[in-house]
């Protein structure tokens, strides 16, 4: 009997698995779709009001008005591009520390990866001087978050690994190193000048609205650097879904695999939190979005979080310029005000599943 159903459940199994990735396949475009409308919506929104066929000829620098194609290249294209960019490294970041942690509530926020990137920014800014910095000197501030951030992924690095500690623990070791650099970057406001400590809440808040086309191809690189990269890892990823032993069985380095995808990682977050600010939960809350729709298959799973990553991030910041127009809100106060609410959700949930374990 086995025998003979076997050709009829290799069938169905196949059939299952065309649907799943048909299904897949039409969520990220629905996706990508949503972000063109997001993208359209915000080209909109602000105080000078233009017909939607205008500013997209003003993207092009073609619209009949001069002053709409000024408004477009200088201000609101490169606004929503940063938004894109940024949204879409912090999403599939979340995704890769998820995928090699294997803890559902990892992310660059929840680990302290972003907030070891934000004290290495001030510690430029403050300690070195270089929040007006030129030339060369722009990069200390990129160089000095990448470096803070590592400080965070060594130390979760070893925890993980040498002290065996549970992936619970790694979260709760992150809030616990995200207290100890917030607290530093207090301390070190607390010394700064007028001028040091208002370059300073810049990254405390988050904005998207400094950016100019040069920052905005520093981080494009980066992130579509690493972002190819994680892709092409996609299926060692998979293979780790079913543990460290079968991942190796498979000819996969595991520890080199974690240990490079961090560093990328690190690398990705602490270019965007250099640039933006510190900016929470997208990394934790895309890669969940996507998930529900397309499991834990990395080869949706990572382009999927991409793009809801970079859509959370551009959604979050029309809020906050239309919320109280023409008031622009901090980006980073509601992005945590969208991601919170389901960090506590997941800790809920995962308390309730080892209750019934």
């Amino acid at each position: 009997m086995n025998l003979e159903n076997s050709p009829l459940e290799s069938e169905r199994d196949a059939t299952a698995y065309r649907r799943n990735q048909i299904k897949s396949v039409t969520f990220l475009i629905a996706l990508f779709a949503v972000l063109l409308a997001a993208v359209l919506l915000s080209l909109r929104a602000g105080s000078y009001n233009t017909p939607t066929l205008e500013l997209i000829k003003g993207i092009f620098n073609r619209a009949a008005d001069s002053k709409i194609n000024l408004v477009v290249r200088g201000s609101r294209l490169p606004r929503i591009c940063t938004a894109i960019i940024a949204g879409a490294g912090l999403g599939i970041t979340g995704c890769v520390l998820q995928a090699v942690l294997r803890n559902p509530l990892a992310s660059a926020s929840t680990l302290g990866v972003s907030q070891g990137a934000s004290f290495g920014a001030a510690f430029a800014i403050i300690v070195l001087q270089m929040g007006s910095a030129v030339g060369l000197g722009m990069m200390a501030i990129p160089l000095c978050a990448f470096l803070g951030s590592v400080s965070v992924a060594v130390v979760i690095l070893g925890l993980s690994r040498f002290r065996q500690i549970s992936p619970e623990g790694i979260v709760l070791a992150g809030v616990a190193i995200s207290s100890m650099f917030t607290g530093g970057t207090t301390l070190m406001q607390y010394f700064a000048d007028e001028v040091e400590l208002s370059t300073l809440v810049y990254w405390t808040f988050g904005s998207l609205g400094n950016t100019d086309w040069g920052d905005v191809g520093r981080m494009s690189v980066v992130v579509l650097l690493t972002g190819a990269y994680f892709i092409w890892n996609r299926w060692d990823f998979n293979a780790l879904l079913s543990g460290e032993e079968t991942a190796t069985s498979l000819g996969i380095n595991v520890r080199r695999l974690t240990l490079v995808n961090m560093l990328l990682c690190c690398l990705t977050a602490s270019m965007v939190v250099s640039y933006i600010g510190l900016i929470n939960f997208i990394g934790l809350v895309a890669p969940h979005i996507v998930r529900l729709v397309v499991g834990n298959n990395h080869v949706y799973l990572l382009p999927g979080s991409a793009i809801a990553g970079a859509l959370l991030l551009l959604l979050g910041d029309l809020f906050a310029r239309v919320a109280i127009s023409p008031v622009i809100l901090p980006i980073g106060a509601i992005t945590s005000f969208l991601g919170g609410p389901l960090f506590l959700y997941l800790l809920f949930k995962g308390g309730r599943r080892s209750a019934d374990s």
